[in-house]
């Protein structure tokens, strides 16, 4: 394993709070980050350069390549023609099998399943006769999704009886499509894991997660789970992370349900619900991330305290004075304009217990 020299620059696909928090992490170590980003970049204001430019760029591509050492990003939706591009100037962190399967939900519970892992029960569909034989079969209600660039509640719609079925398939404009069974679980949860290009692997606790509108509002550690859960959670995501070959952070999404943990969805990048990481572990999950694909040994994950995290969506932020004052609370703001609903203005870690 060869460490990443002090002074070398990262370069990061992607300008939104998770670069900005990355690069942070970064220049504490002695790193300078490069973000690379097509539109409004709240992560430049932390960042050494910004490069803003579309990803069918072919020369601001390659001269952003030239001007770093390894490449990571901090969301999923890079075109393949860009990444095909830079994979060829510079190592991309983590590998392009992680990103190939996360961008596709298809390809995401097919390589699961294939692990022998659970997930909802799932189809795919392509059309509107599709659909129905999907929601006979699976039964109803069901989640309707788009395969690609969903999140945040984007991308999908919930099926509750048959009539809806033809509204729901027009409102997808004919993108390709996954029609999810109905998950019957107590709690959702994730695990925050990173492995390291020697192979090491280190997780931290299993956060406890509640969505409202499809987007996360609040992380809490320790999640309630036996012991027995908690391992599971912890060793089913080392396991993903080995299959890949994966090297940096990634977010693992479970349900606990009677039946056992099943797999919803993993983000192969520093993710929402491991912020907490900042007030309760010495090395948070962004400096992880950087440590793993600069090639540096990874940092204890050990919980020293327990912590709720909450986002700020929106007029959420209009509190931030309060905040402030509050005792045991850290604030943290990404720098974007004015608040609008679903916009993610930052978040706060409170320790409940230290």
């Amino acid at each position: 394993m060869t460490d990443l020299p002090q002074g070398s620059t990262i370069g990061i696909l992607g300008g939104g709070q998770l670069g900005r928090m990355l690069s942070v992490a970064a220049s504490r170590l002695g790193y300078r980050c490069h973000i690379y980003e097509p539109g409004a970049a709240p992560a430049g204001d932390v960042a050494y350069k910004v490069t803003t430019a579309p990803y069918e760029d072919e020369a601001s591509l390659r001269a952003f390549a030239a001007s770093v050492d390894v490449i990571t990003y901090e969301f999923e939706n890079v075109p393949t023609s860009a990444l095909d591009l830079l994979e060829s100037l510079k190592p991309i962190r983590p590998n392009r099998r992680a990103l190939a399967i996360s961008q596709d939900r298809i390809s995401e519970k097919s390589f699961l399943n294939d692990l022998g892992l659970q997930t909802a029960p799932w189809a795919a569909v392509n059309s509107e006769a599709d659909l129905k034989a999907a929601a006979d079969s699976l039964g109803l209600p069901a989640i309707l999704k788009t395969t690609r660039l969903g999140y945040d509640g984007k991308g999908q719609v919930k099926l509750d009886d048959a009539a809806a079925i033809p509204a729901a398939w027009a409102a997808m404009n004919g993108a390709a499509c996954i029609l999810e069974g109905f998950v019957a679980f107590d709690r959702e949860v994730s695990v925050i894991a990173a492995r390291s290009l020697d192979g090491s692997v280190a997780c931290f606790d299993p956060g406890e997660n509640v969505h409202r509108d499809g987007i996360l509002r609040t992380t809490t550690v320790p999640a309630h789970l036996t012991p027995a859960q908690r391992s599971d959670a912890i060793l089913l995501a080392a396991r993903i992370l080995n299959a890949l070959d994966y090297v940096g952070v990634m977010g693992v999404e479970l349900f606990v349900t009677p039946r056992g943990l099943l797999v919803n969805e993993i983000a192969p990048r520093v993710h929402n619900s491991g912020h907490w990481t900042q007030a309760g572990c010495t090395v948070d999950q962004f400096e992880q991330h950087i440590r793993a694909v600069a090639g540096l040994p990874l940092g204890d994950g050990n919980r020293y305290a327990d912590v709720v995290m909450e986002n700020l969506i929106g007029d959420d932020v209009l509190r931030v004075p309060e905040l402030l004052k509050a005792r045991d609370t850290a604030v943290h703001l990404y720098g974007k304009g004015a608040p609008r609903p679903g916009r993610k203005m930052g978040h706060v870690n409170r320790i409940t217990r230290g």
